[in-house]
């Protein structure tokens, strides 16, 4: 397969639902696709030592971390027969509720998707420089690590 060149991941705050639909809809016109997969991930209101999460506001050394996003890419392109990954991080403060990461795959079968896409989340939890502070309802914050 062709090297395919970045793409922007991040995007300045939460991730939109309506850029939800529009991607599945941009991709009607591709008959050999059969199968989408999409990952959401949105924040969660934890409880921390009696605090309430309200808020996560992601930071990153942004070229770096579009060099490993790139770098998953590419990896997934190779394991994986599928026809198109998008990815969309926030940057910025997200709110409890609301969308922080957006992973789309599509491919002709399911289970390819499927897989691609818990591929895909997997690495950018374990590999991907984005650092994200937890804002408490009493404005104190702590660093997020993942689990």
């Amino acid at each position: 397969m062709d090297k395919k060149k970045p793409k922007k991941v991040f995007v300045q705050g939460a991730i939109p639902p309506e850029k939800i639909a529009n991607s599945v809809a941009n991709h009607q016109s591709k008959t050999n696709i059969g199968a989408h997969s999409i990952f959401l991930g949105q924040i969660r209101a934890d409880e921390v030592d009696g605090k309430t999460v309200t808020a996560i506001d992601y930071t990153a050394y942004e070229e770096m971390a579009e060099k490993v996003f790139h770098e998953i890419r590419e990896a997934a392109f190779s394991k994986f027969d599928i026809t198109c990954a998008h990815i969309y991080h926030s940057l910025g403060k997200v709110q409890v509720g609301e969308l922080c990461l957006f992973v789309f795959t599509s491919s002709a079968h399911r289970k390819i998707a499927i897989a691609a896409t818990n591929f895909f989340v997997e690495e950018i939890k374990a590999k991907a420089p984005v650092f994200g502070k937890e804002i408490f309802e009493d404005e104190t914050h702590q660093w997020k690590v993942n689990k």
